[in-house]
């Protein structure tokens, strides 16, 4: 059943004019020093492996002499642009611990390990090929998550800040079985709304090593949140399983988990609070989010198919018929992104009169 929910390999989208100019408006299009393409010349790898001797599909790459002092201080400067104000007076503190390129997905992405040599204390960022779904897929977790996020774009080139967290498959492996109920109940809470947001903004592909879980200790318990980390599979697919976690199998245990812990009240009342913070940063972030859509309803990020097929399936899902004047991507996503906002201020207004 997993083959037929990715119906094929997601192209990469070239990123247009438009939306050029909205990322240069908000200071994601900044000049860096350094290329995809550049670090793609490494002279050899070996392979990395996790503290299980377990192969990670990510290799650690070498670089010839004469090239690797220009590439590390070109990468310093990266990650000053990103996380400080550019300067290199920080340079000195600084080193580049490790160059590592992943095998695995669509993205092929660099992954680079930054040290502070003073406390050894580290940082990663990742560099990859830009792409305009990958790109959307950040603006939208930025604008209608709980979670703000960072990155750079110029050019074909995309720096994207790490984002810290367990991930999914090996904290359902590793911590899940070790969780008494109260934590259960709690885990089962965050996967309902991770469930939901997905669905509402068309993030697909959420299997369990997409995301990762970020556990928090409060003053008399531990708190959960599921957060993204992969946003290539933004309104591209045209199967509505797809932007919804719960059908992939990877997810099994943690469905599993909302079945056996949460009554059919409590998870449509975790659904209903999503759809609820979702249509709150609507329209506390009106002006950007519709610089945003006005993009993507005028940009090519998936095919005239998966189109008719994603409009269809959520015409049968949502009863609304608005959905089928959808012309591209973007139509769909604002048809249901306005159909969240609509359904929470007529509720709110409702609620307000009964009162």
């Amino acid at each position: 059943m997993e083959e037929k929910l990715m119906s094929q390999k997601k192209p990469t989208f070239p990123i247009n004019e438009r939306l050029t100019k909205y990322l240069a408006k908000y200071n994601r299009n900044t000049k860096i020093p350094v290329f995809y393409d550049d670090l793609l010349r490494f002279s050899g790898s070996i392979v990395v492996y996790d503290r299980h001797d377990e192969d990670t599909l990510w290799v650690r790459c070498y670089y010839p002499d004469h090239e690797r002092t220009e590439i590390d201080n070109s990468l310093k400067r990266v990650y000053t642009i990103l996380h400080s104000d550019g300067s290199d007076d920080s340079f000195q503190y600084l080193n580049v611990d490790a160059i590592d390129y992943c095998t695995f997905g669509n993205s092929k992405p660099f992954r680079v390990k930054i040290r502070n040599i003073l406390n050894d204390s580290f940082t990663y960022f990742y560099v990859k090929k830009a792409d305009a779904s990958r790109i959307y897929g950040l603006e939208f977790e930025h604008i209608l998550s709980p979670h703000r996020i960072n990155f750079l774009i110029y050019k074909d080139t995309l720096i994207e800040e790490h984002i810290a967290g367990i991930p999914g498959d090996v904290f359902i492996k590793e911590h899940l079985p070790e969780c008494d109920e109260r934590a259960k109940i709690q885990i089962a809470k965050q996967f309902v709304k991770f469930n939901e947001r997905c669905t509402l903004r068309l993030l697909g592909d959420m299997r369990s090593y997409n995301y990762v879980i970020i556990p928090t200790h409060d003053f008399d318990h531990v708190a959960y949140q599921i957060r993204a980390i992969d946003f290539d599979q933004q309104c591209f697919e045209g199967n509505l399983k797809v932007y919804r976690p719960q059908f992939f199998k990877e997810n099994f245990e943690m469905v599993q988990l909302v079945t056996k812990k949460l009554e059919h009240s409590s998870i449509d009342q975790y659904r209903r609070e999503e759809r609820s913070q979702v249509a709150k940063r609507l329209i506390s972030s009106q002006k950007r989010y519709r610089e945003l859509i006005r993009c993507m309803i005028n940009d090519h990020v998936s095919t005239n198919e998966n189109v008719r097929t994603l409009k269809r399936d959520l015409v049968a899902f949502s009863k609304d018929i608005r959905f089928k004047r959808a012309k591209t991507m973007g139509n769909i996503l604002k048809t249901a992104l306005d159909f969240v906002k609509r359904n929470y201020v007529d509720t709110n207004t409702k609620e307000r009169m009964e009162f």
